[in-house]
């Protein structure tokens, strides 16, 4: 393993602790939800919000899990019996369902995930795992797509990562603009998706297809 990717684990690594640590009572997360309704205009003592601070809460451990999981670890076991196979591998359309970290609103899209192998492959359920790891925190769609690309790229050192993503943000078709039927698309390309224009011509028709 080279220097620069034992740099990002520990870095990974470090960052969960640090989420860990900083993470207040779940009975001082409970009290912010009450604000919140609140502020909202509403009771939180009346019986149909009696349950709802506990619910939220609970609800933001599974939204935001993904800041007590390090995304390397996921890509830390490989296999290296492929018999020499050296052309691309891809996850295509991998739901999820993240949060705008400008208004909490739900981004809803799929990911695409491919890279050339360098002797050794990661287990497919891997891939979706790691676009779910980062999808499972506050973000914004271009950062979350460098992030996954990243991330594949220095943990298990492929010839070529490439990460589309297509997205709907609920801040802007539910509120602001209030634009519906809109979705975003970023990409990150690298190593050979970026270098060789024919391979990244195959991808995109992969995807497309």
């Amino acid at each position: 393993m080279s220097k620069g990717n034992v740099k990002l684990i520990d870095d990974l690594a470090g960052a969960q602790r640090e989420a860990a640590a900083k993470r207040p009572s779940r009975e001082k997360a409970e009290e912010a939800v009450r604000v919140l309704i609140q502020y909202a205009g509403d009771d939180p003592a009346r019986e149909g919000l009696k349950g709802t601070p506990d619910r939220v809460v609970r609800s933001y451990e599974e939204f935001f899990s993904g800041y007590f999981e390090n995304p390397a670890e996921l890509l830390e076991r490989t296999f290296e019996e492929v018999d020499g196979y050296d052309e691309m591998v891809l996850l295509k359309d991998i739901n999820f369902v993240s949060h705008c970290e400008h208004h909490m609103v739900p981004i809803i899209g799929k990911a695409h995930v491919a890279y050339l192998p360098e002797k050794r492959v990661v287990g497919i359920s891997k891939l979706a795992r790691l676009v779910d790891v980062f999808a499972k925190r506050l973000q914004i769609q271009e950062k979350m797509t460098s992030q996954i690309a990243n991330t594949l790229n220095e943990v298990l050192e492929p010839r070529g990562v490439a990460v589309v993503i297509e997205a709907v943000h609920e801040c802007m078709t539910t509120r602001g603009v209030n634009k519906t039927d809109v979705s975003m698309m970023t990409s990150t390309l690298l190593g050979e998706f970026r270098e060789n224009p024919s391979t990244r011509a195959e991808f995109m028709s992969l995807i497309s297809g």
